[in-house]
């Protein structure tokens, strides 16, 4: 039998069940981190990657987001890259604080931890220069 991997919310009874799944925990993370300041992006797996590349249910909006179930409660690792030139250990508080008061606010659900992992620093953009100017080129041809 397959394990059950929905999460059953405390609700009115009387009324019925409230049923959430993972997914949905994952998405909010995500969003939720991608609008602290100094986050560039999300990492997902390489198998996530592929199997998005071949079946777009596959392509979840989870790319760097796990959860896992301890006895403590719900455990919530995020894997990201961070812009160059953030504070990482101010940036990294501060998504441990947005990641728990969204998932809070919109399921009623304490995380137990918010783990971060910061798996690289993006470097701004540098503009490459044009080789016909480093060389000079464009000189010779106008002469």
């Amino acid at each position: 039998m397959a394990e059950e991997k929905n999460l059953h919310l405390n609700g009115n009874d009387a009324l019925g069940e409230i049923i959430l799944a993972p997914e949905v925990i994952e998405v909010i993370v995500g969003i939720a981190a991608s609008k602290v300041p100094g986050v560039y992006g999300m990492q997902g797996s390489f198998s996530e990657n592929v199997a998005a590349i071949f079946d777009r249910k596959a392509a979840r909006h989870t790319k760097g987001v796990y959860l896992k179930v301890e006895e403590a409660g719900l455990v919530v690792d995020l894997y990201l890259y961070l812009e160059y030139g953030t504070n990482v250990p101010k940036v990294a508080l501060e998504l441990q604080e947005k990641v728990k008061q969204q998932v809070l606010f919109m399921t009623d659900i304490q995380l137990a931890q918010v783990n971060i992992h910061v798996e690289a620093v993006v470097p701004e953009k540098v503009v490459m220069p044009d080789f016909d100017d480093l060389l000079g080129l464009e000189d010779e041809d106008e002469q």
